[in-house]
Order: C-alpha cells, then sequence, then structure tokens
C-alpha cells in the first residue's frame, strides 16, 4: 500500500509530489513480469501521481520524492526509479495518443454515417410530406426527421465533448514523463528528509 503525503510542498518553484514507502517494490505492479525498468506503477501510486498532476497549474514543473523507510546500502536507486517512471508515462501519452486518433478516426466515421442517414431521413420525410398530410404521414415526417438528428448525437459527442479530456490526459502523462524523480532516505526516527 502507498502511503503519501497530504499536501505536496513547494521547492524552488516545483510542485513536488511526495510518497513514503516501505521499500521500492510497492511502487510497482508485482503482477508485471516485465524487467524492472519497464515495469507498470502500481495502481494507487499512478492514481496518486497522475491525481496530484491533474491539480497543478499548467507550466508547473512537478518533481517526485519518494521517501524510502529500506533504502539500499549499497546502491542509489534514483537513476533505476527515474528511468522506470519516465519510461511509465512516456508509454501511457503513447496510448493516450493512440486512442485519441482512434477516437477522431471513428467521429469522422460516425460523422459520414450520421450525414447520410440524416440526408437520407429528410429526403425520405419530404417526399411522404408532399405526398400526403394526414396523421399517419405526420407521424412518419416526425419520426424520420427525430431518427435523422438522433443519428448526428454520436460524432457531436466525440467532436464536442470527448476529444479534450485524452488531450489533457496525454498533456499529464507527457509532463509526468519529464518530471524530475528523488528518493531520500526515512530516518530510523521516522524523520523524513526533505527534498534539495
Amino acid at each position: 500500500m502507498v502511503e503519501s503525503q497530504t499536501h505536496p510542498a513547494s521547492v524552488q518553484g516545483q510542485a513536488v509530489i511526495e510518497l513514503k514507502l516501505r521499500n521500492l517494490d510497492q511502487m510497482f505492479n508485482s503482477m508485471d513480469p516485465s524487467p524492472f525498468h519497464e515495469k507498470d506503477l502500481d495502481d494507487d501510486a499512478e492514481e496518486f501521481i497522475v491525481g496530484w498532476a491533474r491539480e497543478l497549474p499548467p507550466h508547473a514543473i512537478p518533481v517526485l520524492v519518494v521517501h524510502l523507510e529500506n533504502f539500499p546500502a549499497q546502491d542509489d536507486p534514483t537513476a533505476l526509479l527515474r528511468e522506470s517512471v519516465r519510461h511509465f508515462f512516456e508509454y501511457k501519452a503513447e496510448l493516450t495518443r493512440r486512442e485519441f486518433r482512434r477516437l477522431i478516426s471513428q467521429g469522422r466515421t460516425s460523422l459520414i454515417i450520421g450525414l447520410v442517414f440524416l440526408a437520407t431521413c429528410l429526403a425520405v420525410g419530404e417526399l411522404i410530406h408532399r405526398h400526403g398530410s394526414g396523421p399517419v404521414h405526420r407521424i412518419i415526417y416526425e419520426g424520420l426527421l427525430i431518427s435523422g438528428w438522433v443519428a448526428m448525437w454520436r460524432p457531436l459527442q466525440i467532436f464536442l465533448y470527448e476529444w479534450w479530456p485524452l488531450q489533457r490526459l496525454r498533456r499529464v502523462y507527457e509532463k509526468l514523463s519529464k518530471m524530475q524523480v528523488l528518493v531520500r532516505p526515512v530516518t530510523p526516527t521516522g524523520v523524513i528528509h526533505s527534498p534539495t
């Protein structure tokens, strides 16, 4: 379980995202068999980091500070963790970029289908309207008109609402892939060393 600080600190104009871990393995998904530098982050860690990054001003530079209780006696894990975090968020940014392209492609296809269907409904509705003015003709005409516009709902939803959250998330991932990563030991008394 990832333990986080309540509020990120601010160091020299940078937004510091802090995590407290017993050991570095907590940072990663234990089910992922990939090499260490390619492992997925633990879901809790990812959610916490991305959540704080979303709250930062657009031009804020995030710094991830991991406070480690069991700090390795020999090798400083900072470089390895930095590479792992960079690789993970670059991968997430690329996945989001692909999802955006897929969504736009789907939007274009939906728009073409919707326009063709709307034009067909309008044309058939106009023919029915010209050849009769009874209640049945009116119901069919109105039904075709409504159906045609309902077919436009999906492309309008994509181009008005669905694309920009993906773009915003991609920018967050790209920012996180470039953030500085620091690993600091926690003293036996539980005092956390401040980032420098």
